[in-house]
C-alpha cells in the first residue's frame, strides 16, 4: 500500500530510532525532516541544513554539534560546502564520506544553476548568470580567469578556464581570446575573474586588459560585452560601472 503522504516509513522510524538512542533528543530529526519537506527555502537555519546533511553520513551520532563547529570553522554555510575536500575530510569528526556528502551538494548546486544560464541568452537572464558565477568562484583561494563565449543571440557556446593568477597580460593575451572566439565562431564574450581578497572592486590592471581586449575585439566584429568581477562581498560590471 503507498506511504500516506506526511507519514514515515520504516526506513525514517528505524534512523529516528536509532538517533534517539545516541543521545539525540527525541522526534528531532523527523521535526527537520518534516519542516524540510514542508517548507520553503527558509525552513531551516543553515546549521540545520549542515546538521540533515551530516545525518545521512552520520546516522547514529548526534550532528548539530559538528554543524556548529563546521560554521565556526569555515565562516558560512556556503564556505563549508566550497571547502577544500581534504580540510573537511581531516576536520574532528569529519571523515571521507561526510566531506563527500557536502561536496556533492556544492557540486549539485553548480550544476543547476549553470543549467539556468545555458538555457537562455545571457543578457536577458543577467541574475542566473551572477548566481552561478557567485556560486562556483565566490569562495575560490586563488585568483581564476574566465571567458565566456557567446554566439549571435548571446547564448552561451562555451565556457573556457584561462588560468588563474592575476590578470594582466602575462595570463590572459588579448589577441589569443579573440583567436579564441573566431575559432568557436563566437560573435561576442564577457570576461570574469573572481577577488579571492572577498572585495570586486577592479584594479587599473582589470580594467587595462579589458580594454585592450575589447580593442582587440572591435577590428574583428567581436563585442566584449562586460568584465564581471567575483568577490564573497558581491560583484562588479565593469560595463555598469562605465568603465568599458
Amino acid at each position: 500500500m503507498p506511504q500516506a503522504e506526511g507519514a514515515e516509513g520504516p526506513a525514517d522510524e528505524v534512523q529516528d530510532k536509532a538517533a534517539d538512542k545516541a543521545g539525540n533528543k527525541t522526534g528531532h530529526r523527523a521535526r527537520l525532516r518534516k519542516r524540510l519537506l514542508g517548507g520553503g527555502a527558509e525552513a531551516l537555519a543553515d546549521h540545520e541544513v549542515l546538521e540533515y546533511l551530516l545525518m545521512t553520513a552520520i546516522p547514529r551520532k548526534d550532528t548539530k554539534p559538528l554543524a556548529h563547529d563546521l560554521i565556526r570553522r569555515f565562516g558560512s554555510l556556503a564556505g563549508v560546502l566550497n571547502a577544500d575536500a581534504d580540510a573537511l575530510a581531516k576536520h574532528p569528526g569529519m571523515g571521507e564520506t561526510s566531506a563527500a556528502a557536502m561536496k556533492i551538494v556544492a557540486l549539485a548546486a553548480r550544476r543547476l544553476a549553470r543549467s539556468e544560464v545555458a538555457q537562455k541568452p545571457v543578457l536577458g537572464s543577467w541574475q542566473a548568470l551572477i548566481d552561478y558565477l557567485h556560486i562556483d568562484m565566490a569562495h575560490l583561494t586563488v585568483e581564476r580567469v574566465r571567458v565566456l563565449y557567446l554566439n549571435s543571440k548571446n547564448m552561451l557556446i562555451h565556457d573556457e578556464h584561462v588560468g588563474d593568477g592575476s590578470i594582466d597580460e602575462a595570463a590572459i593575451h588579448p589577441r589569443e581570446v579573440i583567436r579564441r572566439a573566431l575559432d568557436l565562431g563566437s560573435t561576442a564574450l564577457i570576461l570574469v575573474h573572481n577577488h579571492p581578497s572577498g572585495s570586486p572592486e577592479p584594479s587599473r590592471a582589470d580594467i587595462q586588459i579589458t580594454n585592450k581586449i575589447a580593442e582587440a575585439g572591435r577590428l574583428l566584429g567581436i563585442v566584449v560585452h562586460d568584465h564581471v568581477i567575483i568577490g564573497t562581498s558581491g560583484h562588479v560590471s565593469l560595463k555598469a560601472k562605465g568603465l568599458i
